[in-house]
């Protein structure tokens, strides 16, 4: 089995721009700079067969390339839970959300089960355990008005998953162009 993901790699001057909001937070388990990216779509474990087939699908996906900006930080949580992930945001950008459309219309005609989220894209910062709710209040506060890019995007990713004793590592099992970004 291998677990599979979808995601927008991220150049290194903007995953060190990010790398430097990683701090300040008893508790966070930070994503390394390496791994700093934009998630399209989650798909887990699957056998190698299923990865070919979503491969397939994914390299018939056509979209022109584009500009994405981050924007501020803010967490997820649920309910009355403690905050579980540090993130920064991505500015609304329609072919982002297009994009997104296409793989997850392509995943699904490939055999996964729809995704059960909204897409709410984001750079996962850290992972949270125990972290203390004002410490996380104050970098939330000292890091809101980050921002970074614009950041173009030529091409989305099939990352692999492996786990490891410093966190999991990501490996680019295939990269699908897309189409110069039309000049304006």
């Amino acid at each position: 089995m291998i677990r599979l993901f979808v995601g927008i790699p991220l150049p290194q001057p903007i995953r060190d721009r990010l790398a430097g909001l990683c701090a300040g937070v008893p508790g966070a388990r930070w994503v390394a700079p390496d791994n700093l990216h934009l998630t399209l779509r989650f798909i887990g474990e699957v056998d190698p067969p299923t990865a070919d087939e979503l491969d397939g699908a994914l390299a018939g996906i056509a979209a022109p390339g584009f500009e994405i900006s981050l924007v501020g930080v803010d967490c997820f949580q649920s309910n009355r839970q403690p905050p579980r992930v540090l993130w920064a945001g991505v500015e609304r950008e329609p072919r982002l959300q297009h994009l997104y459309d296409k793989i997850e219309s392509a995943l699904v005609r490939a055999g996964l089960p729809p995704e059960g989220r909204k897409f709410r894209p984001h750079v996962t910062l850290a992972r949270l355990r125990d972290a203390p709710g004002p410490r996380i209040g104050a970098w939330m506060h000292e890091h809101g008005l980050f921002r970074a890019g614009p950041v173009p995007v030529e091409a989305f990713v099939l990352y692999s998953s492996h786990p490891g004793a410093d966190g999991s590592v990501y490996v680019e099992e295939a990269v699908y162009p897309l189409r110069a970004a039309p000049s304006q």
